[in-house]
């Protein structure tokens, strides 16, 4: 399960299969423990890529109140998917190509990163109640989601491993205003890359 035959041909080549089974046991579990419950239910953000059946990538970001990616049990995540461009690009991937990676980072407390990869579904808000949850977390869903949610990407977690906070730089949150599902351009950041002006 978590190592990949790319893997071991490049730990051969390079001398680091002992090194990368110590990694394997030591660091990787199929499930979510304790601790990397308690650390997701923290975090405000996640990066997320997915591909598409041609293999085509795509890194995304998302992100809402701490704890907005909710543990159904240590197999199962869900998180909620906001008004965006329309381009529906990550959950194009996923209707294509099951398979995603989540990378959680803490840049403000503890420096550290948490992969979780695995394979993901979208279900509708309407769904939501067919999910196996207990009451406390399907009713925090809606008294913090309200309407704010469009839909939904279960994920079915396969591997969880650490990612090393050496590399990791510390940073300072400040309170910004979010304006949740808006179409104000300014707010959504326009047309900053200049993309538009510089179609040929």
């Amino acid at each position: 399960m978590f190592d990949s035959r790319g893997e071991n041909v490049l730990q051969k080549k390079y001398n680091t299969t002992k090194r990368a089974n110590a990694f394997y046991h030591n660091q990787m579990l199929e499930y979510l423990n304790e601790e990397m419950k308690v650390f997701i239910a923290k975090q405000g953000m996640v990066f997320i890529s997915t591909a598409d059946r041609d293999g085509n990538c795509d890194a995304s970001f998302r992100a809402g109140s701490a704890g907005f990616v909710r543990v159904i049990n240590n197999k199962t995540l869900i998180y909620p998917e906001y008004k965006g461009n329309g381009v529906m690009a990550s959950l194009g991937n996923i209707v294509e190509n099951p398979h995603i990676g989540l990378m959680f980072i803490d840049f403000f407390e503890d420096n550290i990163g948490l992969h979780v990869n695995g394979t993901a579904s979208l279900i509708e808000n309407k769904e939501l109640s067919t999910i196996d949850m207990s009451d406390k977390v399907f009713n925090d869903i809606i008294e913090q989601e309200g309407n704010k949610s469009e839909r939904w990407v279960v994920v079915k977690v396969d591997e969880a491993y650490i990612h090393c906070s050496k590399h990791i730089p510390r940073l300072q949150p400040i309170d910004k205003e979010i304006h949740w599902g808006t179409d104000d351009e300014k707010q959504k950041g326009g047309d900053f890359f200049k993309a538009k002006s510089s179609k040929k």
